[in-house]
């Protein structure tokens, strides 16, 4: 956002202009902004952006100004991306989703009755300890300030109803003029690309999008322009870059590309983007697999439970996990509502999506379609030995 201060300047300047200009006619001699030949005699032009010479006028003061940032695709009034979010109503479930309270280490013991568990008394079943490990609820009671769930099998445990994340992409009506991004962490813009130019008072919070005019790189860190005298450290922001070209083998206008980079999904149909977010593939060493595949198998919920480590202290066990679309081996898109975060590495492979954005995509996908999976700074390894059949 431009400042107040700018604004309230440019708007002055215009005003002056203008009334200078059609008040009395005023001449000059000089250069163009571009380098072109002079123009003697010749008025100012009516401020305004001018990416191409204009033949009967001299684009100085105003103009030059509103050119300079139109040629950085800043144009007054700005022009917003042609996106919004899908329908809220993506985000909803008939499912309910409970976080089991219990040390990692220490198994979870499932009953058949509520008294049973209250008592702790006669379990039937224990779910193994791990690190992460949700199931899907029925209804609640509370005992003695402890909380329980009923799932859906009828029996009863200890666990905490959650909530979900209600953060949803960008789907586009037309092509974006502009790069653009989120904020993934909340931060204050600089008023110039390097850590020495002072902080803005504008205020940047999580998930905000911004577009991006411009990207430098000082002393090795990149800097995204944002607006007039507004940078952004790469670190608080992840950026979307459109590709309408299909990556090589893709034989069909529709695919969906993943940049485990910059932690974003970008969608494709008849070579124009259509939908964009965020997303958590796999962190280290659970790495999601660069390649090119394709969806072979939709399951509207799945649940998901495995361990990678040695002494299966990664387990994980997971509920009716929804909207999960599989395209390489355990690999899958999908909704997570145990995330709150998005933008960052987190999984055991899989691409993790909020719920509305993995519903808005298994709405729209087939099986067969195609997936693009890259990392454009190298940073992933590619050495198919490095892989097993990867996970939630």
């Amino acid at each position: 956002m431009i400042s107040k201060k700018t604004i309230i300047l440019v708007l002055l300047i215009i005003f002056i202009s203008t009334f200078w200009a059609g008040a009395v006619p005023v001449s000059a001699q000089a250069a163009l902004p571009n380098g072109g030949e002079s123009y003697s005699g010749e008025p100012l032009c009516m401020p305004g952006a001018y990416l191409q010479d204009p033949e009967d006028c001299v684009p100085f003061g105003p103009s030059q100004f509103l050119t300079e940032m139109a040629q950085q695709g800043i144009f007054y009034p700005l022009r917003p991306l042609p996106a919004a979010p899908p329908d809220p109503a993506l985000n909803e479930l008939s499912l309910r989703f409970a976080k089991i309270n219990a040390e990692a280490s220490e198994p979870m013991a499932v009953y058949a009755s509520i008294q049973d568990a209250s008592s702790s008394s006669n379990p039937t079943r224990y779910i193994p300890s791990g690190m992460l490990r949700f199931v899907s609820y029925t209804q609640t009671v509370d005992v003695d300030s402890k909380h329980f769930v009923q799932l859906r099998s009828g029996e009863w445990m200890r666990a905490s109803p959650a909530g979900i994340s209600v953060f949803q992409g960008l789907l586009f009506k037309s092509p974006p003029q502009t790069f653009f991004g989120w904020i993934v962490e909340a931060s204050n813009p600089r008023s110039g690309p390097g850590y020495q130019y002072p902080l803005t008072s504008r205020n940047l919070y999580r998930n905000d999008v911004v577009q991006i005019y411009q990207v430098q790189e000082i002393t090795g860190t990149e800097w995204y322009m944002i607006g007039l005298n507004e940078w952004v450290e790469r670190r608080y922001i992840r950026q979307a870059t459109v590709n309408n070209t299909p990556p090589e083998g893709v034989n069909t206008d529709r695919w969906i590309e993943l940049n485990l980079y910059e932690q974003t999904m970008m969608v494709y149909e008849n070579r124009q983007l259509v939908f964009a977010t965020l997303m958590a593939s796999g962190v280290e060493p659970y790495y999601t697999k660069p390649g090119l595949f394709q969806i072979y198998e939709k399951k509207p919920t799945e649940t998901m439970t495995g361990a990678f480590a040695a002494d299966k202290s990664d387990f994980y066990y997971l509920e009716d996990v929804p909207w999960t679309m599989y395209y390489d081996q355990a690999r899958a898109l999908h909704g997570a509502y145990w995330r709150t975060m998005f933008g960052y590495p987190q999984s055991h492979g899989c691409v993790n999506l909020s719920l509305g954005d993995a519903h808005w995509l298994y709405n729209w996908a087939n099986e067969g379609d195609w997936v693009y999976v890259w990392d454009p700074s190298g940073q992933t390894p590619t050495d198919p030995a490095l892989y097993n059949e990867g996970g939630a």
